[in-house]
């Protein structure tokens, strides 16, 4: 197979790597997210580049098992990305597409653009059956490029990547089948639309968000005394699901996975709520529904020695706030057990209208009980 040239309308030259690019790919792959995200070698060095740019590079298009292919400025000339097919199966005529942009040609939507170019290639010229893309989870920003040239991802294949260092992770895997590429991104990923405000929101999790008395922040394993004594006080063993005789390991492996899990996967989002001096006095999360990607359900739970002082009420009117208005969120449901009239409380005085009982509807250590269920749109945010 003959290396290519592909020229977009939009001022992108696609075309195959060569020696003189070497330089500039070496500098390009100093850069940390490259490193984070990619399998590229770690330190990266001069040879690597000039491997290849070089021997690497033809051997791929001389035995039509990949397509690598830089990314460039139709005027200047100046390098901005990868972009090709990582792997190349012609005989069953399927391929894996996959890009990494310099720092320095960043929010231009480079990855997008390059890769549809090659989807394009791939389907008409190569007449491949079957796109690929795979990142590894937590890696929003390549997933949103992928959705928005028609990308479908299902769901997580897990210890699905290979690591670096050896193992696996999660990872997410779409696919793009000839007639799906869009020329023009779906609504929920263009720019500016809710898909593509949570993918930049998710790729950068807050370390702080103010909230009156309290700080949201990330939860820390120094947490874990506090942590699990609230999750082990009477009243939260009475009104959640939380285990009984909730345990230090059991606390650990929630500071470790729980929230930092939502982040990643872009299923929510947790933190911790402090006091003025910084110590734990709570958690507060919002999950996405999977059904509706637009409404979300708050959970929170306060240390004993912090209820009573406004700071749930707090943390939670600044949760929804930054739910509303980084995470794309239309609409946030609360549900608590009948007689759980603390949660209720505070619920009400952020702004949830009670909407009524819902019978059996909550699981309790394996049986259902009735719960309230309340909903809060941004308008009601007081």
């Amino acid at each position: 197979m003959d290396p290519i040239e592909l020229a977009t309308g939009d001022g992108l030259v696609l075309r195959a790597w060569q020696p003189e690019d070497a330089e500039d790919v070496f500098r390009a792959c100093q850069d940390p997210l490259i490193q984070r995200w990619t399998m590229i070698p770690v330190p990266y060095l001069r040879e690597h580049a000039e491997d290849f740019t070089g021997a690497v590079t033809r051997a791929a298009w001389a035995a039509q098992t990949s397509a690598p292919l830089g990314v460039f400025d139709a005027r200047s000339g100046e390098l901005l990305a990868s972009a090709g097919l990582v792997s190349l199966d012609l005989p069953n005529r399927n391929a894996e597409m996959g890009t990494w942009v310099a720092p320095w040609a960043r929010g231009r939507r480079v990855a997008e653009r390059a890769g549809r170019a090659v989807a394009h290639w791939a389907f008409e010229v190569l007449r491949l059956r079957r796109l690929t893309w795979r990142a590894e989870v937590g890696n929003h920003a390549s997933k949103l490029s992928a959705e928005r040239i028609g990308f479908t991802f299902d769901s997580v294949m897990r210890a699905g990547l290979p690591a670096r260092g050896g193992g696996f992770v999660d990872g997410w895997h779409g696919v793009l089948l000839p007639g799906e590429v869009c020329d023009t991104p779906p609504a929920w990923v263009a720019p500016g639309g809710p898909g593509a405000r949570r993918a930049r929101a998710l790729s950068s999790p807050p370390e702080r968000l103010p909230a009156g008395p309290c700080t949201l922040r990330t939860l820390r394993e120094s947490d874990l005394d506090d942590l699990v004594a609230t999750f082990r006080d009477p009243a939260t063993v009475q009104w959640t699901s939380i285990p009984l005789d909730y345990r230090p390991e059991q606390g650990l492996d929630f500071i470790r996975k729980a929230f930092p899990a939502m982040w990643l996967r872009g299923t929510g989002a947790g933190f911790a709520f402090a006091d003025s001096d910084d110590r734990f006095v709570g958690t507060a999360d919002l999950r996405f529904s999977p059904m509706d990607p637009v409404t979300a359900e708050v959970g929170y739970s306060a240390a004993p020695r912090a209820r009573g002082k406004g700071y749930t009420t707090e943390a939670v009117r600044a949760l929804c706030a930054y739910g509303f208005d980084r995470l794309a969120i239309g609409r946030i449901v609360w549900r608590a057990h009948v007689g759980n009239d603390a949660s209720r409380r505070v619920a009400e005085k952020v702004g949830f209208r009670v909407e009524g009982v819902q019978r059996a509807s909550c699981v309790q250590r394996g049986e259902r009980v009735d719960g309230w269920i309340a909903t809060l749109l941004p308008g009601d945010l007081r």
